[in-house]
């Protein structure tokens, strides 16, 4: 049973975290296990930037989004002499266990750390673009979601009151969950994402025929990562094929990561956070802690990959019918 557990924040930020960090901290102490937090992320981990945490200092957090611990993305701790640097900044202390939240580089390299210094570790997914195997959802993915889509309920407004046509990119570099899902929550009229190549003509010849027939608004949803180039370089192409309209580009950016959490995303953050604290003191390590069909499971480290949306005949068709 481990007796002082550190968790660590890494990679980019997500709304959810705090909840996570709440939990975490709430499962250790009923257990009788000290907590600790690492402070940026892993280059906060070799510097030795470690905090005590109990149930006082995480009272009021879950409804924030960020972190209170920081993130940072280390490069250094990608080689083996930085992790090497890490393991020799944890054992000046007397953490035995640690649970890293973060996405799939993290997580592969609290994987590699786990198995080149013999340490107890569990990981906890975390990106909006939703792109981590071994679990179905990653915390923050929710609420992006739903930023995403309240952003395209805005810009239709204003798109409808002068019968514009707007793109609006979404983040996603790899990945078109977030593009997939609010395009179709935000009734989109067009949705490329990076996992398809974009059939011109056939979008081309929908906007014209809804445009025609001067129908209100209509909006185009790209992912950043699309092949299109984004929204800028899209929005530019559109004005070639409608030389008389004036077509609005928004970039929603950073405003994703913000914000306060879904209720969905503080939910699952906390499922997370003591499940990772429960299998350690069951003897579990190595492993992260994700949910397959409403269920909690667990994934070696060494497993974890980056995914791209796979584009079923269900969700092919609700694009097929819906667009």
């Amino acid at each position: 049973m481990p007796k002082h557990i550190a968790v660590i924040t890494s990679g980019g930020d997500v709304p959810g975290l705090n909840a996570c960090i709440r939990a975490i901290v709430h499962a250790a102490q009923h257990e009788g296990v000290a907590v600790s937090g690492v402070r940026h992320g892993y280059d906060g981990l070799m510097r030795g930037e470690i905090m005590p945490l109990n149930t006082d200092s995480v009272h009021d957090i879950m409804q924030r989004g960020g972190t209170i611990l920081h993130s940072a993305r280390s490069k250094r701790f990608e080689t083996a002499e930085g992790r090497e640097a890490a393991a020799k900044a944890l054992k000046k202390t007397t953490i035995d266990s640690l649970i890293v939240i973060g996405g799939d580089g993290s997580l592969t390299g609290a994987g590699l750390f786990a198995a080149e210094h013999a340490l107890s570790i569990i990981g906890i997914p975390k990106t909006i673009d939703n792109d981590v195997t071994g679990t179905d959802t990653c915390i923050g993915y929710d609420t992006a979601v739903n930023t995403a889509m309240q952003a395209l309920d805005r810009i239709r407004d204003t798109a409808d009151s002068h019968e514009r046509m707007f793109v609006i990119e979404v983040m996603g570099r790899d990945s078109g969950y977030i593009a997939y899902a609010a395009g179709l929550a935000g009734a989109a009229d067009g949705i490329l994402i990076p996992e398809t190549t974009t059939d011109w003509n056939s979008l081309t010849s929908v906007l014209k025929e809804r445009h025609a027939g001067r129908r209100g608004s209509l909006l185009i949803v790209v992912a950043e990562g699309d092949e299109s180039g984004g929204a800028q370089k899209l929005g530019d192409r559109l004005c070639r094929e409608f030389p008389d309209e004036k077509i609005g580009v928004c970039v929603l950016g950073h405003t994703q990561r913000g914000g306060a959490p879904t209720a969905a995303d503080r939910i699952l953050a906390s499922r997370f956070g003591v499940a990772a604290v429960d299998a350690l003191i069951a003897g579990k390590t190595n492993l992260m802690a994700g949910v397959d069909g409403g269920k909690l499971v667990f994934t070696p480290l060494s497993e974890i990959r980056r995914r791209h949306l796979e584009l079923t005949a269900e969700r092919q068709r609700l694009l097929t019918v819906l667009l």
